[in-house]
């Protein structure tokens, strides 16, 4: 059996690196836009629909990552909509990853991973987090290695505070960062008796690509895990890094702002938004050329 970490190597590969994050908050869409649909979480659907289908035909991403919370601020609505755009991620035969960040003890940690990897909210990769004790993990790693799931577990972030505890030294030696590392490692020999095939683990990490100095560090530490990398584009993290972080394929880069709100920076898009003549139509097309350039960049053409 081929899991989803796999699946989406073989999509990196095949359709080079870029993730699109569909952190689709409705701020991110005009007014003139706006006001043509019955709410603000009817429009979000809509522009989540036509970036999917600008980067499919455009061969531009190997997956989306679909973060939770923009559709939770929206209440009910907003999740029939977070559900509806896993649907149209998993229709366009692209990996859908959904960015929860889940992180609970024995029953809760296995509702948790039920409700993301089954049902309304099923997705094939998942992020989680491990800091409140490796235990945590085990509900979500039985779905990797008994169902072929993913998870991305939060190793080094992109946020200025990810030193306040990621970075900091351990009376027994390392750092935090450095023990999630060596639970990753052993995960990954764990998960070779599931999948012997396998060209890396179903379990990965989250390495944020805002610093340079420790990119290169970091990829020797975790050799066979792949790596979720935000932080590329609006963050202020360079291509350089993240094709440091990649290694030989072995990564996928996060650009969410970047791309929802690329249309911002087009003359066009702006002067029509002046005009009140801006179409949906025409914020999607800047956010699939922004998804083309972001892959050009990331592979160096």
């Amino acid at each position: 059996m081929e899991h989803n970490m796999d699946r989406l190597r073989s999509l990196a590969a095949k359709y080079g690196p870029l993730c699109v994050g569909l952190d689709t908050d409705p701020s991110y869409i005009p007014q003139s836009v706006m006001k043509g649909f019955s709410s603000p979480a009817q429009a979000v659907l809509a522009y989540n629909k036509e970036i999917i289908a600008r980067v499919k035909s455009g061969e531009s991403a190997c997956c989306f990552k679909v973060q939770v919370a923009y559709y939770e601020a929206m209440g009910l609505e907003g999740m029939r909509v977070y559900a509806e755009t896993l649907k149209a991620v998993h229709e366009s035969g692209l990996v859908c990853i959904t960015d929860v960040k889940r992180g609970d003890i024995a029953a809760t940690a296995s509702a948790y991973a039920r409700a993301h990897f089954s049902g309304d909210f099923e997705s094939d990769i998942i992020t989680v987090n491990p800091y409140m004790g490796f235990d945590t993990l085990t509900a979500f790693t039985d779905f990797c290695m008994k169902e072929g799931k993913g998870i991305f577990v939060l190793l080094r972030t992109s946020n200025p505070g990810m030193s306040d505890i990621e970075q900091q030294e351990l009376k027994s030696g390392g750092r935090v960062l450095d023990k999630v590392a060596a639970e990753l490692n052993r995960l990954v020999k764990e998960s070779k008796a599931a999948f012997p095939g396998q060209t890396c683990s179903p379990v990965g990490a989250v390495v944020g690509c805002t610093e340079e100095g420790d990119a290169a560090a970091l990829r020797a530490l975790c050799p066979e895990v792949f790596f979720l990398i935000p932080g590329y584009g609006a963050q202020g993290g360079a291509a350089s890094i993240a094709r440091t972080l990649m290694g030989t394929n072995m990564g996928t880069v996060n650009s969410s702002r970047g791309i929802l709100c690329a249309w911002k920076k087009s003359p066009t898009c702006m002067e029509k938004e002046q005009a009140g003549t801006l179409s949906l139509a025409d914020i999607a097309d800047s956010a699939g050329a922004a998804a083309v350039a972001s892959k050009k960049d990331l592979l160096a053409l």
